[in-house]
This record gives C-alpha cells, structure tokens and sequence, in this order.
C-alpha cells in the first residue's frame, strides 16, 4: 500500500509540474490527465485527497480523436466540420461539367468546387473576372445532375456580390435554385460582411476565400504568395475570425505561407481548406486540369500533376488522325 501511494504522490508531482491537474469542487478529488507527453499514457487518474494524503483512486480510458474514416453516403456541410473534428482530410476538386463531375464524384471527392476558374480552362480567358452569373448557373447546373456524394459549391462570379448586399442575395438564390448547387463560395473578408451576412440569412450556406484572391488580380498585380508581411497577415487572420463569426461553414486559403495557414486552421473552428496553403490546413483544393496534366503551361509550387493528360491525349488523338488518313480507321469490324 505505501509503495502504491508513493507512485501515486509521484505521479501527482509529475501531472502538476505539467499542469495537467484540475481540483474537482464538488467532491474536492483531484482529476490529473496524462499524456504521451508527459508518462506515455493515455489514461486519467482520479485521486481522493484529504489532509494531503491520498487514499482511494481510480483510473479511466481517456477518450482518444478517431482516425478512422467514417463513410459518408453524401457530403453535406455538417460532414465536413465532423471530417475536421475527427482530423479527416477533406478532399476538394474542380468540375466544370457533367462527365467530368461524375468521375470526380464516383472518385470519391468530398467536394466538388464549380469554380469561377471555368473562365480560364472552359472559356480561355486570361482572368476569372469575365465569367457571368448565367455561364456559373450552365457550368453548376451540369455539375448538380452529375453528382451522387460530393457537397456541390459554386463561385459567386465577380461583380454579383461586392458592390451591393440585396445584389448579393439574388446572386445566391440564382445558383440555389436554376443549378441546384447546394453553396456559394465568396472572395474576401471584412469588406464583403454585409453581402455573407444577407446571404446566410436567407439560408444559404457560404464558404470564404481569403489570401490570393484570383477575383481581385488587377488590384494585386501579381499571383505572387500573399501575407507574407505581419500586417497582411494579421489581418487575414481577423478576416478568418470574422467569416467564422459570421456562420461561413468553411474557408479556402489560397497561396499564402504554410505556417500561416496552419495558425488559421488551429484558430478557427471550421474547416480551412487550402490550395498553396501547405499540409497544415484541413484539406486540400486543386482544379482538375491542373492535377490531370491537362493544362501544360500551367506549373505553381504547390501544384502535384497525377497524370499527364495532354501528352496522352495529343498521342491518341494523332493516332487517330493518322488512322483516318491511312483509312485504317474503320476497319471492317467498325462498321454495319
């Protein structure tokens, strides 16, 4: 009894010179919580303390984060903040279209972004600004009868939301209801609150963007990675805040330094998604001709091609050319 005492005082000095105890009022026990850190365990011991002796204690499983994946039948926007509770990566890609959305979708992508960067690799445009509300709602719509799973966001386009919040509201319930998207993603922070706040209102749930916002390049001037300095930095962080306060179930954080994007991940409690963010965020975005190799002029950093589609492509599409020529293509089994 006396040696299982002293390891008990033991352990009491070890847990307090952590600051891992916490004195119980109601039953004056004082509650002592380990971890790896600390004894390499993951168990809480409760300890019965009177005239500074201890008499009785018990031990009980401390409740670990789960690391298993929980399989969603359909991603709404409760699920991803469940994935960030339960340190799941949330995985988020592009689509553009019928065909392509159902891939990603049977791919098992947990979000499908119907992004205004449709304006660069659907229409060739140098800019995502020229894209229009009615071109947003074509691109979603397809999209939407697509998927089975996948949470559908689609990008308010630039110039229908920043000027005017009633502007905003019309913009988002355009999307809801003629592409049945089931969000709006928005760019910025303090300086579009009153269009967010009119939009939640409505019911409508809203993602944010902060850091490089592709929208408003001609007033950056560059794609270069933003918040480097502290008071960009600041402020994109307050930014953050704000759009959590204001009930934005999830923010992307585009091309901005890693450990930023981590600090904001741990600030906040909804789910940060990045893309030229670093590994520190809650998950990951890439547009789809980007990580396909469709797109070969197009290299950043942050930017993993997972095959090469356009050397593939052009090679079959020669080969196909070369059969037409050569009247190899078709043959007699090709036809009726």
């Amino acid at each position: 009894m006396v040696l299982v005492l002293a390891l008990i005082e033991a352990s009491y000095r070890v847990a307090r010179k952590a600051g891992k105890w916490l004195l119980n009022s109601s039953n004056d026990s004082l509650l002592i919580s380990f971890d790896k850190s600390s004894i390499n365990s993951h168990y809480w011991v409760d300890f019965c303390c009177i005239k500074n002796r201890f008499y009785t204690f018990t031990t009980y499983k401390r409740n670990v984060m789960s690391t298993a994946k929980k399989d969603y039948k359909r991603i709404t926007t409760k699920s991803l903040i469940d994935m960030k509770v339960n340190g799941e990566k949330i995985s988020m890609l592009t689509a553009y279209d019928f065909t392509m959305a159902k891939i990603v979708d049977s791919a098992g992508v947990d979000v499908i972004l119907v992004g205004d960067s449709a304006s660069n690799v659907m229409a060739g445009h140098e800019t995502t600004l020229p894209i229009t509300l009615d071109q947003m709602i074509y691109h979603a719509s397809g999209v939407v009868r697509a998927i089975e799973r996948a949470l559908v966001v689609v990008d308010l386009p630039f110039g229908s939301y920043q000027s005017d919040p009633k502007e905003a509201l019309r913009s988002a319930i355009r999307i809801m209801k003629e592409s049945g998207g089931h969000a709006v993603k928005l760019e910025g922070g303090s300086e579009i609150k009153e269009s967010i706040k009119r939009i939640l209102n409505a019911g409508i749930p809203v993602m944010g963007h902060l850091g490089l916002t592709p929208q408003s390049i001609y007033k950056f001037g560059t794609y270069t990675v933003r918040a480097k300095e502290d008071a960009e930095a600041e402020q994109l962080i307050e930014d953050a805040k704000l759009l959590e306060k204001l009930g934005c179930f999830a923010l992307v954080l585009e091309k901005i330094p890693a450990a930023l994007a981590e600090k904001v991940a741990k600030t906040i409690s909804i789910p940060v998604i990045g893309i030229g963010a670093g590994g520190g965020v809650d998950g990951q975005v890439l547009v789809i001709h980007d990580m396909l190799g469709m797109n070969n002029e197009f290299s950043p950093r942050f930017l993993r091609r997972y095959l090469d589609l356009y050397e593939q492509m052009t090679k079959a599409i020669g080969n196909y050319v070369a059969d037409v020529k050569s009247k190899d293509f078709p043959n007699s089994s090709e036809q009726y």
